[in-house]
């Protein structure tokens, strides 16, 4: 046997000499029979393998695959084959996979894949399928290959079910693993075609394929363009959901439904809910599926053992997913799939699976942070968090000191592990940390400062100086952002929570206010932000939550050099009389001949959002004016009086509601009390008259006074 072996060698070392000196191309092709003869015996090492690409290089089986006529007798692929052996030789060595030379023949090994495969020509496809997978391996390889329109070939060879197809299905694999997006950005069709394929075998198999296919479907969701927006995804969609019926409706083993929940997950992350049928089959299937990932959930992390928990992370995070469904699914007002009774159920088993998360993120130990796990706990505790407050409140606030120092040790580190696929549920990406723990905590710190304990331990954490720190990160991408309007970013729903959090410190807490230093850094940040912001009407609601928050400031804040008659202050007060100044405007009232009070036009699309706001910023400006004796002169010269008045002598006083009179008086008194030329322009303009006219008592008694 080893002189047989031996023999081998030293036959294709006289090959490769043969080679190396061929006067002509007959003498070559006779060595090169030889030497292919060899490869396809796998009978050559890899420093062979160099060798005979030494003795070659690119030059010979470029001409091979391009050359027409074979030899008498011979197949008419002889040359194609040939050169195609060798390229598949040569592409077991990494370096020559990624050389220039065999990625350019990328357009040839398509072309192999698409036409007919006859019974001899099997080898010629395996070549080129071994060629694909060592360039897919390389830095360039995926790229090259999306470009060069490798995953439409794909696509078709796998759907013509010819020789091979299977290993096209794992090259589509390796692709969309590395280069999602490109792959669905160019050859969407091609791909639509193969998960319809995938997701009819899925529906029909009734045996142990219908599992693994649960392992392949979730490639082939497409990260963007959800499939519900057309015929051909919506059908797939069924089938898919039909097919995890049939499967989480039967008794299954652990390994069984651990890739069914994954699946789901994955159709969760790419379309929310929509894959799920109105009705009762598709309410009860919902229900279903939040209640095996919450006792999946329970299961893993109630009693947690170190070695099962690190083989369960990837389906534990999958039923986090379907965890944040349920939670939205049960807040659902408009075309709710759940109906009151399984929304109660609901809540009540999710309750107790983000116990087992509180008790498992109670565990942890400092030097696992770093674990992406940690981060998907962490991440679905924020958004039951963010919605469900009255339940689990004493646990969560024991938590809340890890809370604190987990999402502080991410955002002062930066975390380099990569996060576990958890994508948000219905909302629009925007920069973020890498793994941006705070980002998913604000909204239900929002909650907590509201209430006494939460807060106080909180406030005791240092969470107000991190959370300012934070907000100053925030506020340098949404400035580094493009101008042009956009769907809200996740960076400008941060920067609201944020202020949304401070608000409460301010109302609840304001000795801390006075006597933490981060308050004052964040009225310096505030003092710039607004005047930047305001003139962009797509901002407006993240401008009245800075121009109030920076009001309320302000008022316990007065002392602050900042405030002094500054540049900045001036600007951000001139900022804010622009704000409250144009949110009303008159307008025909359709029942009468009169004019109304309306809100102006610019405001409508946010007034929801912002209304609350701008009467909280009426009353700080009133609380304003007399601390700062700049203030009133400024009013002045920003002819809001006349402005004001010229709107209250137009307009039908039954227009306005008592809140709003409310809110133009106190400012208005407080002007006229803190200025005589504020108070002088006010009688000008026929104060007294309409401060009757509008039932303004204390205005009318302050005018009256000399």
């Amino acid at each position: 046997m080893a002189s047989d072996c031996g023999d081998g060698h030293a036959t294709l070392k006289r090959c490769l000499g043969v080679l190396r000196d061929a006067r002509n191309d007959s003498e070559q092709f006779a060595a090169l029979l030889l030497v292919t003869k060899a490869v396809r015996a796998g009978e050559v090492d890899a420093k062979t393998r160099r060798q005979i690409f030494d003795a070659i290089g690119f030059t010979f089986p470029t001409r091979l695959l391009i050359s027409g006529q074979p030899p008498p007798g011979c197949p008419p692929h002889t040359f194609r084959a040939l050169g195609l052996t060798l390229l598949a030789c040569f592409c077991t060595d990494p370096e020559l996979a990624g050389h220039s030379q065999v990625l350019n023949k990328i357009p040839t090994f398509n072309e192999v894949l698409l036409s007919p495969c006859p019974p001899d020509s099997t080898s010629m496809v395996d070549d080129v399928y071994q060629c694909l997978s060592a360039v897919l391996a390389t830095a360039r390889g995926p790229r090259e290959l999306v470009a060069k329109g490798t995953v439409s070939a794909l696509c078709q060879a796998y759907l013509s079910g010819g020789h091979g197809s299977d290993r096209a299905l794992t090259l589509l694999l390796g692709l969309l693993a590395v280069a999602e997006a490109r792959c669905w950005q160019r050859d969407a069709p091609q791909l639509l075609a193969v998960l319809s394929k995938l997701s009819g075998d899925f529906l029909k198999a009734e045996d142990m394929t219908k599992f693994e296919l649960c392992e392949v479907l979730p490639h082939f969701i497409p990260p963007s363009a959800p499939l519900t927006r057309d015929s051909q995804g919506s059908e797939c969609l069924h089938r898919v959901y039909r097919g995890l019926a049939d499967i989480l409706g039967s008794k299954l083993s652990q390994s069984q439904r651990d890739p069914a929940l994954k699946l789901a997950a994955s159709l969760v992350q790419a379309c929310g809910a929509e894959w799920i049928p109105a009705g009762s089959a598709g309410s009860k299937f919902l229900a279903l599926l939040v209640n095996l990932a919450c006792v999946e959930v329970r299961l893993t992390l109630e009693e947690p053992d170190p070695v099962e928990l690190e083989g369960k992370k990837e389906v534990v995070t999958a039923c986090y997913v379907l965890m944040e469904m349920g939670i939205q699914e049960c807040l659902r007002e408009e075309n709710p799939l759940l109906d009151e009774v399984q929304k109660m159920q609901l809540m009540r088993i999710m309750e107790e699976a983000f116990g087992a998360v509180i008790f498992y993120l109670r565990q942890v130990k400092q030097e696992d942070l770093q674990d992406p796990f940690i981060f998907a706990s962490v991440r679905v505790l924020g958004a039951w968090m963010a919605e469900e407050t009255s339940s689990l409140k004493q646990e969560i606030c024991e938590l809340l000191p890890f809370l604190v120092h987990y999402a502080r040790k991410l955002f002062k580190e930066g975390s380099p592990a990569v996060n576990l696929p958890q994508a948000e549920l219905g909302s629009t990406e925007g920069p973020a940390l890498p793994q941006d723990a705070l980002r998913f905590l604000l909204p239900g710190f929002c909650h907590l400062t509201a209430e006494d304990r939460p807060r106080a331990i909180l406030v005791s954490q240092g969470a107000p100086a991190l959370l300012c720190e934070y907000f100053l990160h925030q506020w340098e991408v949404l400035s580094s952002e493009p101008a042009a309007p956009a769907p809200l970013t996740s960076t400008e729903m941060s920067l609201q929570t944020l202020c949304g959090i401070f608000l409460n410190l301010v109302v609840t807490a304001p000795d801390l206010v006075r006597r933490d230093k981060t308050f004052s850094s964040l009225l310096g940040v505030l003092l710039k932000s607004l005047p930047l912001l305001l003139p962009q009407e797509h901002h407006l609601v993240l401008a009245a939550n800075v121009a109030t928050l920076g009001l309320m400031l302000a008022r316990i804040l007065s002392d602050s050099a900042a405030l002094q008659g500054t540049r900045s202050a001036k600007e951000f007060f001139g900022a804010t009389l622009q704000f409250l100044s144009q949110a009303h405007t008159a307008q025909a009232d359709p029942s009468s001949d009169s004019l109304a009070l309306a809100v102006s036009p610019a405001y409508t699309g946010a007034w929801d959002d912002i209304q609350e706001l701008w009467f909280l910023g009426m009353q700080a400006l009133a609380g304003c004016i007399p601390l700062f004796p700049w203030l009133a002169p400024a009013v002045l010269r920003a002819r809001w009086l006349e402005g004001l008045s010229e709107l209250l002598s137009r307009v039908s006083p039954a227009s306005l509601d008592f809140e709003l009179i409310t809110a133009f008086q106190g400012v208005l008194v407080a002007l006229a009390r803190a200025s005589e030329p504020c108070r002088d322009v006010i009688l000008a303009h026929h104060g007294t008259e309409w401060a009757n006219l509008y039932g303004m008592a204390a205005l009318e008694q302050c005018l009256a006074e000399q």
